[in-house]
């Protein structure tokens, strides 16, 4: 689906650098890839401290022509990951389609659908001419949403060949696509179209239990082991229509996400036990029930299509992206069930992850070659493609501040910091380049250990300010993670879940009777207790010395001290705040919270030893709660 109207991704033209951005709708991004590998690339959000900022990526785009020494008119192309007036004729056939409940928000939406939203490139092309004033712009072609989800998901893989899945809530019309990946091209299947979604379903239901769309899906999935799925065969009877091949159809009749401003109304309250939760109120058993009941289902379609996807290419191994790509249990599942070799899910699965889908496909159409086929890893480098700090940086912030810190080479800064991380200390982790993607990986990470059991409700309710319920992940030693986890392959990036292993669970003989929804959150369930999910599983992080070589010298420095090559690994932030970018925001996370150490790169910084520090009005305050 190259340029505005193609519909195969093929090589052709000469090779040069490629700007991918996306924009517009929700966590703009930009990425540069140069030769078919991806050099740079960074969500808008971590600049402008707006979380799923949605406006044009200016400081993501600055920060990718920085990082690689370009000027703008030097690139070969820039690429937008969506065709803008195919979208905007989507939106006007669903809203003449829905006449007349759509009417007020069509006629306040609609001006703007009309105008610049319609020709949205136009709006890219000035915004560059912005950035790059007096010199020539390069041309910008668009791709179709999922065509970018796709070119994410397969050409940075280790794969030569693969059949690609991507399932979001909409682009310009597609919500769910099988693609063929072989070497520099992807050849589309089969597509399902709006307003029949699995996004959208699992986005109601985030919605209806109270938290935000498109940032909530998470805490809904995060909340589902809690219940039990009592609601699944409603969801089957009443919304959803599954084939044995993975498509299905909603009953639209339940929803007013076509229409509306909302994503349900009266008819979803009458299946499902009364009004929507209010964002922040109690959590009930109809909420844990709920979260089970839809994860349960999206588990049950995301099986039938990747069957169908393997099946229909022949293939054995399998990519994953767009927004329900970033399910890991639902990715867990499908190694689990043996229905693939391997998969590899793109770190940066949603919209983000489109700019750089949109930058590879127009460079392996212009003939870039996928180079890293075949030596053993992905083109991501780790994930490790945003902005860094040198040390030089770091001791010029240090020394401008008064604060105190010091400076260790590495193998006793890591022995130092796992000995404070098993004697309990809470660690923040900042070091080198910024991951891509929603997960920090061990460069923007807040670390503690996992054997304590009550680490879990402290770094949840006393330094990320959030939720009780909310899991932790476990980074481990990639060397080590098949004696602590039930996992057939690596999770460099977190996408997988897997349960622990049975040697580390323990019986859990002291559960209460009737316990149920958060009551289970006080239950012992393996020896590392801060990582382990009520249902004991984990949302695992394979770390190797290749993708992060500190990352693993802290790992294995603690493993040699405690015998457990496992941390929590949790982003460098509080709720509601993008993860810390650069070594200010960092410092000031760091005193604003109960984060007893901060690591910044070859600096350690102890809490105690710093001054008071104080700043104007409530900072916690001014962060919107998502």
């Amino acid at each position: 689906m190259g340029g505005e109207s193609a519909d195969r991704l093929s090589p052709a033209g000469p090779d040069g650098p490629v700007l991918g951005i996306s924009a517009y709708y929700h966590d703009s991004a930009a990425a540069l890839v140069a030769g078919g590998t991806p050099l740079a690339a960074a969500q808008e959000e971590r600049f402008t401290r707006r979380r799923h900022d949605p406006g044009f990526p200016s400081h993501a785009v600055s920060f990718c022509l920085r990082e690689a020494g370009l000027r703008l008119d030097e690139l070969a192309a820039v690429a937008f990951y969506e065709d803008p007036a195919l979208k905007f004729r989507r939106v006007a056939a669903t809203w003449l389609a829905t006449a007349p409940h759509g009417f007020p928000v069509f006629r306040r939406a609609f001006p703007q659908w009309a105008g610049w939203k319609r020709r949205a490139l136009h709006d890219v092309r000035a915004r560059l001419r912005d950035l790059a004033p007096g010199r020539p712009l390069p041309p910008v072609v668009a791709y179709r949403h999922h065509a970018s989800h796709a070119a994410s998901a397969f050409f940075p893989s280790p794969y030569p060949s693969a059949a690609v899945l991507c399932v979001d809530g909409v682009g310009e019309w597609a919500t769910t696509t099988l693609w063929h990946g072989r070497g520099t091209e992807l050849v589309p299947l089969a597509e399902l179209r709006f307003p029949h979604s699995l996004g959208m379903l699992y986005s109601a239901f985030t919605y209806f239990c109270g938290f935000k769309v498109d940032s909530g899906e998470y805490k809904l999935m995060g909340l589902a082991p809690y219940g039990t799925p009592r609601y699944a065969p409603l969801i089957r009877e009443r919304l959803i229509d599954v084939k044995p091949d993975g498509s299905f159809r909603l009953e639209l009749r339940h929803f007013t996400f076509q229409y509306g401003r909302t994503m349900v109304g009266r008819a979803f309250e009458e299946l499902f036990d009364g009004p929507r939760r209010t964002p922040e109120g109690p959590l009930t058993e109809r909420e844990f029930d709920l979260a089970a009941s839809v994860q349960q289902v999206t588990e049950e379609v995301m099986l039938r299509l990747a069957r169908t996807a393997l099946a229909r290419t022949g293939e054995r191994r399998l990519c994953l992206a767009g927004g329900v790509a970033l399910n890991c249990v639902a990715n867990g599942r499908i190694l689990a069930e043996g229905l693939c070799d391997e998969a590899w899910v793109q770190p940066a699965a949603g919209d983000a992850g489109g700019a750089l889908g949109a930058g590879l496909a127009e460079s392996h159409r212009r003939g870039a070659p996928r180079g890293h086929v075949g030596r053993g890893t992905d083109a991501m480098a780790g994930a490790l493609l945003g902005p860094g700090c040198s040390d030089r940086e770091v001791e010029e912030f240090l020394t401008r501040g008064g604060y105190p810190a010091v400076r260790l080479p590495e193998r006793e800064l890591v022995e130092r910091v796992a000995a404070e991380l098993a004697a309990g200390k809470v660690v923040g982790w900042f070091q080198g380049r910024m991951e891509f993607g929603p997960r920090a990986l061990g460069n923007r990470s807040i670390l503690a250990d996992p054997r304590d059991p009550a680490m879990q409700s402290t770094l949840n309710l006393k330094t990320k300010f959030r939720e009780s319920f909310r899991p932790f992940a476990p980074a481990v030693l990639a060397e080590d993670a098949k004696d602590w986890f039930d996992l057939a392959q690596e999770s460099p990036y977190m996408l997988l879940t897997a349960q622990v292993a049975a040697a580390r669970r323990r019986e859990c003989e002291d559960v209460p009777e009737g316990a149920t929804g958060l009551d289970l959150l006080r239950v012992p369930r393996s020896t590392i207790p801060a990582v382990t999910h009520v249902d004991g599983s984990a949302r695992v992080q394979t770390v190797s010395a290749e993708r992060n070589a500190r990352f693993h010298a802290l790992l294995t420095a603690f493993r040699d001290r405690t015998g457990c090559p496992v941390l929590v690994n949790t982003s460098f932030n509080v709720r509601g705040e993008p993860i810390v970018r650069d070594v200010e925001e960092a410092y000031a996370c760091f005193m604003r919270t109960r984060i007893d150490l901060l690591v910044l790169g070859d600096f350690l910084l102890d809490e105690r030893d710093q001054p008071e520090w104080r700043e104007e009005g409530d900072w916690r305050a001014a962060i919107p709660m998502d």
